[in-house]
Order: C-alpha cells, then sequence, then structure tokens
C-alpha cells in the first residue's frame, strides 16, 4: 500500500475523463512473452487479495492478471508493493501477505515463493547473489523494523539488518544499499547507507520529511521528500536534495513552496523529473532553484486525486491514475513534452511501472 494513500481510501464520486486513443486492446490471453513493452503491478485494495499484474507493449497492446492467466488461475496475494528484476527474473514483493513471488520476467511463469521471514516488505534491491528487501515489521512497533538478506541461490532469508522506522525504498550503489526511511505509520527523514560487504550500517543521513522517491546518477544520491501530511498535525513541504555518494554529504537542497507534497522522483536522459498533485515537472541534474511551471497537467485526462505511480523511459512518459482507488485504474502515455499518446485501462491501482526490454 502506497504509504498514507489509506487515508484516501473513502469512496469518491465517479468521473468522465477524455483521451486521445482506445485503451480497449485488454486481451486475457497471454502472449506467451512479455519482453518489449512495461510491467504494471497494481496494487489491488488492502486485505481484499486482489493484486494483479497488466503488461502494455511497446505498441500500445494492453494484458490485463498475467501472473494469473499464465499461472492457471493463480491468485497473486495481497497488496502488490514492488517488483525487481534480477537476469531473467521477476521477484514480485506482495506487503500484506508478507512474501515474494518470483516468476521469469519474460513468461511470467512463477518459479518460487519466498515467504518465510518477511513482515510488512516493502521494496527490494540486489547485490551479487543477494537481494535485499525492506520491512516494516508490526507497523505499530517502531523498533522492529529492518531490511531482509535473501540468498538468491536458495531463496531463503539468510540475515536481517536492523533500521530505523518506516524503510522504503532501496538502491543499491557501487557495494552499498541506500534505503530512504518515510516513517511507516510515522513521519521519517533519514537515508540509511547500509554496507554488503558486511551487512552493517555506514552511517545515516538526514533529509527532509518524508524521503519517498531515490535515484543515484554520476556518485550522487537524488532525493525527493513530501513533507509531513496534513493529517499528520505538522504539517510540513517537501524538499529536494543531491548528496554526493564519496562522503555522504548533502550538497543541495531546494524548498518547496508552500505546503506542497512533491513525489515520483524519475531520472532519465540527464533529466530530473518528479510529479506534483496532477501535473509533471522536469528540471536538469544540477538545479539551482525549482521549476516554477510544470512541464505538463494530466487533469484533461480526468486525474483528479495526484499521480499515483509515474515513469519516464524511451522518450515516454507513464502516469498511473487509481481513479477512486475501488475502480480498475488508469494509464496514461505521453510525449516528452506532454502530448498524450495512448491511454489503457489496467488493474486496481497501479502503483508501478517496470520496462521489460
Amino acid at each position: 500500500m502506497k504509504l498514507h494513500k489509506l487515508l484516501l481510501t473513502v469512496i469518491l464520486g465517479s468521473f468522465l475523463f477524455v483521451s486521445c486513443s482506445s485503451d480497449d486492446n485488454n486481451d486475457s490471453k497471454p502472449s506467451g512473452a512479455y519482453d518489449n513493452g512495461v510491467i504494471v503491478l497494481n496494487q489491488g485494495n488492502f486485505l481484499k487479495g486482489n493484486a494483479s499484474i497488466s503488461f502494455l507493449s511497446n505498441s500500445f497492446v494492453t494484458e490485463n492478471n498475467i501472473f494469473s492467466t499464465v499461472n492457471n488461475g493463480a491468485v497473486l496475494g495481497d497488496t502488490g508493493q514492488d517488483i525487481g528484476f534480477k537476469g531473467d527474473l521477476a521477484y514480485i514483493v506482495l506487503n500484506v501477505s508478507n512474501k515474494i513471488e518470483i516468476v521469469n520476467r519474460y513468461t511470467f511463469a512463477k518459479v518460487a515463493t519466498i515467504s518465510n521471514g518477511l513482515v510488512n516488505p516493502r521494496y527490494i534491491a540486489f547485490h551479487n547473489d543477494k537481494a535485499y528487501v525492506t520491512n516494516w515489521g508490526d507497523g505499530n512497533i517502531k523498533t522492529d523494523d529492518y531490511v531482509a538478506v535473501i540468498d538468491l541461490k536458495t531463496n531463503t532469508v539468510t540475515g536481517t539488518i536492523p533500521v530505523v522506522e518506516g524503510p522504503e525504498r532501496i538502491i543499491e550503489e557501487n557495494g552499498k544499499l541506500y534505503v530512504a526511511h518515510a516513517g511507516g505509520f510515522g513521519y521519517g527523514n533519514t537515508i540509511t547507507v547500509i554496507k554488503t560487504a558486511n551487512n552493517t550500517i555506514e552511517t545515516t543521513i538526514t533529509v527532509g520529511d518524508v524521503p519517498n522517491s531515490i535515484e543515484t546518477e554520476n556518485g550522487k544520491l537524488y532525493v525527493l521528500t513530501s513533507g509531513k501530511s496534513e493529517f499528520s498535525g505538522s504539517e510540513s513541504a517537501g524538499k529536494f536534495h543531491i548528496i554526493t555518494l564519496n562522503d555522504n554529504k548533502v550538497t543541495t537542497t531546494l524548498d518547496f513552496t508552500g505546503l506542497t507534497h512533491p513525489s515520483n522522483l524519475v531520472i532519465e536522459d540527464n533529466r530530473i523529473y518528479y510529479t506534483l498533485n496532477n501535473d509533471v515537472y522536469t528540471m536538469t541534474l544540477a538545479p539551482s532553484v525549482l521549476p516554477a511551471t510544470s512541464l505538463f497537467s494530466t487533469t484533461a485526462q480526468g486525474v483528479k486525486n495526484g499521480i499515483n505511480c509515474f515513469a519516464v523511459e524511451d522518450s515516454r512518459i507513464y502516469v498511473g491514475d487509481a481513479l477512486d482507488f475501488n475502480s480498475n485504474g488508469k494509464v496514461y502515455v505521453y510525449s516528452l513534452q506532454g502530448a498524450l499518446q495512448h491511454s489503457t485501462t489496467v488493474g486496481l491501482i497501479p502503483a508501478g511501472f517496470y520496462f521489460n526490454d
């Protein structure tokens, strides 16, 4: 489940949307090979066990429920959180089901399941023959959060690395793990740096409230924080940070004005992209100020409750809209200039894009 998104799951009125391409290529029959396109992870409803996977080909053909269709009607699980690719395999993290489903990333045939040693798993990263998965533990306990270490040869959790509350996004760079602590049910403001050589914490870096997305590029760590929500009682605005990886120093901090809450940081072709409410923004890799105007808005397509997931790849911008969080979601594809190229219907609450070329 997206952090704090449960607060938005009240039933909203249905609404019309406008698109400039048809979305009715939703063939349930699998092609047998899911390369040359994007895998869409659909979170599903919390405690409903209806997470699913959609596939959108580069030629804009959509197939929904591919895990279930390929695997004889098998249920994927409860609350799809993340997918990681390693070689020919895809590792699908199911948050409420406390498991990882492993499939062939090109056929989606099931290979194995990891179900021991995971408690509220969130996001996954890899280094050599290990996977590293952030876990909240019991969300009501602040001291039981950890990163699970998984041996990919045996698909078993072989160790844990205790960390502070609410570990979320995790990425690997040059043998180190960078973990963003959004805070779980609370509000975090740190990045933990872990050395994979001995699975120990090297340092902790303080950033803005609720870091929601991180990227590495050219020896730097880019961090976007959303700030505390209005529900926190002490709302704060988002921040953008650049951290040099050789010394773990914050070299750039840009503050968002007002009580604004950006998300979905992406770096592609030496450009930074992020979203704010229903709009997409872009800037250089070394910005001195935040952009005053957006690249484009998605409101013309009917996006009302913010962009739920986001990606930029091969001169295309992908936007996932969860609609009312109870209906099948939408995916919109735009040019880099913001011209709508395609729209399609996917599963409940699209939560992530994973490019499978």
